[in-house]
């Protein structure tokens, strides 16, 4: 009998096994793949398309025809819930799925820890959708003569290259003083090294945004955000980038670890639940922890294949070990500029930019074969 292998969630951990799903049926396997969409949008050109860099078309894959395509069964659905000992998955609209193997790449969500109303206008910036909706909302603003007065919240990678996209964004659309604030909490981008901080700070500067640090948001109403120091920032748009967090569905399974992640080890694979798998943010790599960004899923995306096809057929696992925390990074300024980092060199400029906007394009060649620019 057909082992059912399900796929839930068509994320950047899954792509690889999504391509050559005609090899994993070939063992034996009945696929399942269920995500939210037809679309798959790359987190790392998500602010690039915010700013008008890039359509939309050019930052997603057709994970449902690609699934199609590759003989799998493709279910636009959510998984709510599920029991780990019995093996079954209960979903919004296609009600429960039993599996044998099952691999969840379902990625993150924005905490909101702001107490007060959050209404159309506030946005978190995962999905990489909400993005894509904010810039139509910000468009129709412009184009009714209220130029929006837009505040970022969270001074990680995402805050910053949200700030910088939205204020050419605007720009763009004809307002030649975009009014857009950076709340960075305690400090721009605290985890990177000084020369990197020194270096955004400075980009934010030249382009007349403003930043704060040494300051909270804690509570928005429907028009002002409230600071820790008292202070009133009104507001038309709101982009929350306060951090990511796993959904609950593990912790409400009872897998998951003190996080909330699910946890996996080496082999990528529930240590209690040896049918269990998962990549990309919502897990937590047991080995040594890793950091969520979206370098480490596209690393996973070869070992999670092996590995699923390996559970299919009864064949020895491989150990996920590329792990090395001095990965390059490249921070999309918004202005066609770039910040890179690999270890100690640190520079930015135009070319920064450029190398970043090659090495995101041939990734998504590598998975945009699903006629994603035709539809």
């Amino acid at each position: 009998m057909a082992k059912h292998l399900v796929l839930v969630g068509a994320g950047h951990a899954h792509l690889t096994t999504l391509a050559g799903l005609t090899e994993t049926c070939a063992l034996g396997a009945r696929v399942t793949v269920i995500g939210p969409g037809t679309y798959h949008y790359y987190s790392g050109m998500g602010p690039g398309a915010l700013g008008g860099y890039y359509t939309p078309a050019e930052i997603r894959f057709n994970v449902e025809r690609l699934t199609r395509n590759q003989g799998g069964t493709f279910l636009k659905d959510r998984v709510v819930s599920f029991d780990p000992q019995a093996k079954i998955l209960s979903t919004e609209h296609h009600g429960t799925i039993d599996y044998d193997i099952v691999s969840f790449n379902v990625g993150s969500r924005v905490p909101n820890p702001l107490s007060g109303p959050t209404g159309q206008n506030v946005y978190p910036v995962k999905p990489i959708e909400n993005l894509l909706a904010a810039a139509r909302h910000i468009a129709g603003l412009v184009e009714q003569g209220h130029p929006p007065r837009v505040l970022v919240i969270g001074g990680g990678p995402a805050g910053f290259e949200v700030a910088g996209n939205v204020r050419h964004l605007i720009r763009s659309l004809g307002e030649e003083m975009p009014d857009v604030t950076l709340v960075a909490g305690r400090q721009l981008l605290p985890s990177f090294p000084e020369r990197v901080c020194t270096l955004a700070a400075a980009n934010l500067f030249k382009r007349n945004i403003t930043l704060l640090q040494g300051v909270r948001a804690v509570q928005l109403t429907e028009d002002e955000l409230v600071l820790s120091d008292e202070r009133r920032l009104p507001y038309d748009v709101v982009f929350l980038a306060m951090g990511v967090a796993p959904p609950a569905l593990f912790t409400n399974a009872g897998v998951a670890d003190s996080s909330g992640a699910l946890p996996v080890n080496k082999f990528l694979q529930h240590p209690e639940y040896p049918d269990i798998f998962g990549g990309g943010d919502c897990i937590s790599f047991l080995p040594n922890p890793l950091a969520k960004v979206g370098v480490y899923p596209v690393r996973e995306n070869p070992i999670l294949k092996h590995n699923l096809d390996a559970s299919v057929a009864g064949e020895p696992l491989m150990p996920f070990t590329d792990t090395d925390p001095n990965f390059l990074l490249i921070l999309n300024c918004g202005d066609g500029t770039g910040i890179f980092r690999k270890k100690n060199f640190i520079f930015s400029g135009r070319i920064a930019f450029f190398i970043k906007d090659f090495i995101d394009k041939r990734f998504m060649r590598k998975f945009q074969v699903s006629g994603e620019r035709e539809d």
